[in-house]
């Protein structure tokens, strides 16, 4: 786990705060004042990823930024199954019994699509708005448009390559995200490479990196959306939400054509907006383009 107050020289100067309720040390960031901004991460990142986020969307609101269980500067506790399930029923026990907030814009990235979207199914009361970008979420999955199975990421997970790789993400997390899309590295140094790195120093504690692809097929994750979804009463409590989708077009973890379509299918009257030239990590690849239109969607919904 990353030392509590380090701040990667400054790049990270948000003070830590922690909940105990799941078990597991779980770190998270909370700014500002006002109507919550929930920002979720995927793989193989952490809150690092909203770094550029949480100075401008301050203006909007309080903004929460969790480290899902094994990332970040949350622990990685090794008897737990890291699936979906689990990783929502944690984002749900701090959100609602530890933070308990209320009126909120949730964010959504990569697996923070259907964590999030799982914790909004079961809290419609709780959710004012959605943003969704580069992800997908429950209950949307359109016909004949090819999906993540055998898109070119998850036909990386199947090889050989696969467990080495992500088993040592202390030293190729560049290269895995690079793997699924992210294109505008200039201001990569030093420090944005300890940044990201930092929560894996053993392959032991790249469980939560390691396991997040093998949920995507897993019989697990889909009974977890259908009994998600089946509890809501069907996914209409979300369709309900006033969303935005932003999608850089250069994802390699989930085709944007899909991605599209499953958003609108969902969302038909949410606007959508796709970045030329930016991958699946559009908060490194256009940091201010996209901040500045969920700030824009938060003021006008």
């Amino acid at each position: 786990m990353i030392d509590p107050q380090e701040t990667f020289d400054g790049t990270w100067p948000f003070a830590p705060n922690f909940y105990d309720g799941n078990g597991f040390r779980q770190h998270y960031v909370d700014e500002g004042e006002g109507n919550p901004i929930v920002c979720i991460h995927g793989e193989p990142t952490w809150g690092y990823l909203y770094r550029d986020f949480i100075p401008r969307l301050v203006r909007q609101g309080r903004v929460v930024v969790p480290d899902h269980m094994g990332f970040g500067k949350s622990e990685t506790p090794r008897e737990r199954s890291y699936s979906t399930r689990e990783h929502a029923e944690n984002m749900e026990r701090l959100l609602v019994e530890h933070l308990n907030l209320t009126n909120i814009t949730l964010v959504l990235q990569d697996w923070g699509g259907s964590i999030g979207s799982a914790f909004a199914l079961r809290n419609p009361d709780r959710v004012d708005r959605v943003c969704v970008c580069n992800t997908i979420v429950m209950g949307s999955r359109p016909e004949g448009i090819p999906g993540p199975l055998g898109h070119p990421w998850f036909n990386w997970t199947l090889t050989d390559q696969y467990e080495p790789t992500i088993r040592n993400l202390g030293s190729t997390v560049l290269s895995v995200m690079k793997r699924i899309g992210f294109e505008r590295t200039a201001h990569i140094d030093e420090t944005w490479i300890r940044a990201y790195s930092a929560p894996f120093p053993t392959p032991e504690d790249c469980i939560g990196a390691y396991q997040f692809p093998r949920n995507i097929a897993a019989p697990e994750t889909a009974e977890f959306m259908l009994e998600t979804i089946e509890a809501a009463g069907g996914t209409e409590v979300l369709a309900s939400k006033p969303a935005i989708g932003i999608f850089g077009e250069e994802d390699r973890a989930i085709p944007v054509d899909y991605a599209v379509a499953s958003f609108k299918g969902m969302f038909p009257n949410g606007p959508v907006v796709r970045l030329p030239g930016v991958g699946h990590f559009l908060q490194e690849d256009a940091p201010e383009a996209v901040a500045s239109m969920i700030e824009l969607f938060i003021q006008s919904s």
